[in-house]
């Protein structure tokens, strides 16, 4: 394990002003999304392999990793499932676990304790390649998509490519007796891991070490948020981002380089010098063309997608909670979130009967 020497620096803490805009879903009208404007316009960036600490003290080279993915689905599981059977000992250095023992564990979350997750391996999880693995560090998964042309959502559990992207789903009466979807996009934060998340030895979000992307959050995860809204909310959401930042963010992230005045007691941290362009995973020759990147999807914010019908969305909070939650098991908070199954659609009735 390779020993992280420079001093961990401070975070900015959880709660400043934000930006917010609200619009209707142009594919669905009954769907509303409520987006952090201050959280997408922000220069945040995957840093694995370049700097990042690690939630754990004493094993910063595992990044975010260290618990294992819960999947959000039978869906997400059988997904991952057969991405798993597309690795070889060659590229996945627990191959041989996870073909004898399985990929998957039985866990708990709250009260419910048939929730399914990835199996950990030496304390972390089974599809993380440790350092100097011949076949390259980091997620065996990853790395997969970037070799055969795809996105890694499309290889890797639902919870891992949404971080740190967090979106709740609700549906929520209006005066008039209507209902409607609110889907919310925000930032995944120390919080959102439960009471525990508070514990983590460093987390990104809120460490300008990570917010030094050479492109704004909405783009660089176009692909992620296009998977999480759909197509057509998802063109409506980047123009307002692209909108907002022409006419200047009034709530900049507190840990952009731009997002200062910084809190009492901290020195300025303006560094355009550090700003990222693309990068690799750390686990892709070194000479073949990267197919994907934190920091650029190379293959455009839609193209090669599965694009979302109509409904779509609305159809998810049908069947599954309000998106998956990274909540590893001495993380995890007391009351699990679920979302509530679709009401019935209202009938003739006055906007203040009960």
């Amino acid at each position: 394990m390779t020993a992280v020497t420079v001093a961990v620096s401070r975070e900015v803490g959880l709660d400043f002003a934000r930006e917010w805009v609200e619009f209707a879903d142009p594919a669905d009208p009954e769907h509303l999304i409520r987006a952090d404007l201050t959280w997408l316009c922000s220069r945040w960036t995957c840093i694995f392999g370049r700097g990042c600490r690690g939630i754990d003290a004493e094993r910063p080279d595992d990044g975010c990793c260290s618990h294992g993915a819960f999947y959000s689905d039978t869906a997400d599981e059988k997904r991952v499932n057969r991405a798993a059977k597309e690795l070889t000992p060659d590229d996945w250095q627990f191959h041989r676990t996870g073909t004898k023992k399985g990929i998957t564990v039985r866990d708990s979350v709250g009260d419910d304790d048939r929730r399914r997750r990835t199996r950990t391996v030496d304390g972390a999880c089974l599809f993380l390649n440790r350092p100097g693995f011949a076949g390259g560090e980091g997620c065996a998964l990853h790395a997969l998509a970037l070799r055969t042309g795809r996105h890694p959502l499309e290889t890797k559990p639902d919870v891992c490519w949404q971080l740190p992207i967090r979106r709740e789903q609700d549906w929520v009466d209006r005066p008039d007796g209507t209902r409607i979807l609110v889907s919310t996009v925000t930032e995944f934060d120390r919080r959102s891991w439960g009471e525990g998340g508070h514990d983590l030895h460093w987390w990104c979000t809120s460490s300008p070490d990570a917010h030094v992307g050479g492109e704004r959050l909405y783009v660089s995860y176009g692909p992620e948020l296009t998977a999480l809204v759909g197509e057509p909310a998802y063109a409506e959401l980047a123009r307002l981002c692209a909108a907002r930042l022409t006419r200047g963010l009034i709530a900049p992230h507190p840990a952009d380089p731009t997002g200062w005045p910084p809190a009492p007691g901290r020195p300025p941290a303006e560094r355009p010098d550090r700003l990222l362009g693309p990068i690799a995973h750390p686990a892709a020759p070194a000479d073949q063309p990267t197919a994907w990147s934190p920091t650029r999807p190379t293959r455009g914010p839609t193209r090669g997608l599965p694009r979302a019908p109509r409904g779509a969305t609305r159809e998810a909070a049908r069947r599954r909670p309000g998106g998956p939650r990274a909540e590893p098991p001495r993380l995890r908070s007391a009351r699990a979130a679920r979302l509530p199954p679709r009401p019935r659609r209202p009938g003739r009735r006055s906007a203040r009967s009960g």
